[in-house]
C-alpha cells in the first residue's frame, strides 16, 4: 500500500496553513451531538486541541476545502431531508487518512445532495489521529467503535427522526470508504462495552457507498483482500467507486473488495474510471466520474431503498 500521501502532506506541510477555529461546529440549523454520553471507550491522546485548517492550497473544482484535525469528541450532526422524506438514512464518513476529516468536501456537501434527495444524512465527526499498521491493518479501533455506535443512534431514533430502520446506509471517502467496508463486515459484535439502549440496536448498514477506498489492498502482498475485512454472504449490498488515476489510493483497493464480495454473493455494483483522481467528492469536474451522485440515485433504486 502507498503512504497516505494526501493526508499526511496536506495537513502537515503545505504552505499558507492556517486555522479557522478551534473546534468544528455545524452550520445553524441542524442538530450536532456527542455520540458518547460520558467517556468516550479507548481514548487516546492527540497531538493538540481540534481545529479546523485551510489553506490556499487546497482547492478542488476552483474551490476551497478544509480539514478538521484533533478530534477526540466524536459527534454526529443530523441533516434532515428538504421536501419528501424518502425514510431513508446515511452515515457520511469524511476521509483523510484517519489523520484528519475533509468536513466539507467529503461531508456537509455529501449531507446537502442527500438531504435535497429526500435523505436524511448523519455527519459523523470520528476520532482522529489514530494509529494503523500498514500489513496487516489493524483497522482503527476508535473509528470503527465510533462508526459502530452513530449506526446505533440512527436505528435508536429512527421513529423521532422519521427514518425506516431498514433503509440505513453508509457512505465514506478515502478512509472513510475504508470504515464503510470496516463497519459492513464489523457489526456481529460491538468493538466496546455497551452503554445504553441504542447499543442493544443492529449496527449493520443496510447498504453501502465506498468511494475510492484505502487499506483494503497492499501491493507488497499480492492481489488479495486485507484480511482485517472478514467478508462474509451478510455484507449488506455494495456500490464502489474509484478512478484509475487515482494515485493515493491505487485502484486495486476497490478491486480486490469488489471480487471478495462478489465471490461472496453480496450484490455489488462498481464503476471505474480512467480519470478523476482522489477526493474530488462530488464538486464537478470536467472528469465524467464527478456524475456519480446519480448512478448512487439510480442503484438506491434498483435495491429498493428509494422509488425508481
Amino acid at each position: 500500500m502507498k503512504p497516505l500521501i494526501f493526508a499526511l502532506c496536506v495537513v502537515f506541510t503545505f504552505g499558507g496553513l492556517r486555522a479557522q477555529t478551534n473546534v468544528w461546529q455545524s452550520s445553524p440549523g441542524h442538530m450536532q451531538v456527542p455520540i458518547w454520553p460520558g467517556a468516550v471507550p479507548d481514548a487516546q491522546p492527540v497531538p493538540g486541541p481540534e481545529a479546523v485548517l485551510s489553506s490556499t492550497n487546497w482547492v478542488v473544482a476552483g474551490k476551497p476545502f478544509v480539514f478538521v484535525v484533533n478530534v477526540s469528541q466524536p459527534t454526529m450532526t443530523v441533516y434532515s431531508p428538504k421536501g419528501t422524506n424518502t425514510g431513508v438514512a446515511v452515515v457520511v464518513f469524511p476521509g483523510g487518512g484517519y489523520n484528519a476529516l475533509a468536513m466539507d468536501l467529503e461531508g456537509t456537501e455529501i449531507c446537502d445532495w442527500l438531504t435535497s434527495r429526500g435523505i436524511t444524512a448523519a455527519l459523523l465527526k470520528y476520532r482522529v489521529p489514530t494509529k494503523l499498521k500498514v500489513w496487516p491493518y489493524s483497522e482503527s479501533p476508535q473509528a470503527l467503535e465510533d462508526a459502530q455506535r452513530t449506526l446505533g443512534l440512527v436505528r435508536f431514533h429512527a421513529a423521532e427522526w422519521h427514518i425506516n430502520p431498514h433503509k440505513i446506509g453508509v457512505v465514506g471517502f478515502s478512509a472513510g470508504g475504508r470504515m464503510v467496508a470496516a463497519i459492513s463486515t464489523h457489526f456481529d459484535k460491538r468493538s466496546y462495552l455497551a452503554v445504553d439502549a441504542a447499543d442493544k440496536e443492529s449496527c449493520r448498514p443496510d447498504f453501502a457507498i465506498a468511494c475510492y477506498p484505502g487499506h483494503l489492498w497492499n501491493e507488497d502482498k499480492g492481489f488479495v483482500l486485507n484480511p482485517n475485512v472478514p467478508v462474509t454472504s451478510n455484507t449488506p449490498p455494495t456500490f464502489l467507486l474509484h478512478a484509475e488515476d487515482d494515485h493515493v489510493d491505487d485502484v486495486e483497493q476497490s478491486l480486490v473488495y469488489y471480487i471478495a464480495l462478489k465471490k461472496a454473493g453480496v450484490l455489488v455494483e462498481m464503476h471505474l474510471y480512467a480519470q478523476g483522481g482522489h477526493a474530488f467528492g462530488l464538486r464537478p469536474t470536467r472528469f465524467p466520474a464527478t456524475r456519480w451522485p446519480q448512478l448512487v440515485e439510480t442503484w438506491l433504486g434498483t435495491i429498493g431503498m428509494i422509488s425508481e
